[in-house]
């Protein structure tokens, strides 16, 4: 039996007042970038944060390793941090734009 299929039935065995809260949970740890109007002006940004992708990229830019980036923002993990960096190679033009506008304000 797959990983998926196992956590597919072990959510499947959840009582049926956690079995949203358990989707939502899995749903969030499958997209680690969000986009939401309204929020941090429409930006990508880390799952349930206001901390922009182009936050990270830029400091990272500037010479963070992961460790300071994770001790000066206790609420991400290693895994944001590498989605983070995995959006930016996908999103690389966009992400240098929106760090040139804000280096322009």
């Amino acid at each position: 039996m797959s990983k998926r299929t196992q956590l597919l039935q072990a959510i499947a065995d959840l009582p049926e007042e956690l079995v949203d809260e358990a989707l939502t949970y899995v749903q969030m740890l499958q997209n680690p970038i969000q986009i939401t109007p309204g929020v941090c002006g429409g930006q990508a940004r880390i799952r349930n944060t206001r901390i922009p992708v182009w936050t990270l990229v830029a400091y990272r830019k500037l010479g963070a390793p992961d460790e300071e980036l994770l001790a000066n923002y206790p609420g991400l993990t290693a895994a944001d941090l590498r989605a983070a960096w995995d959006y930016y190679e996908q999103n690389r033009e966009h992400i240098d734009r929106e760090i040139a506008q804000d280096d322009s304000i």
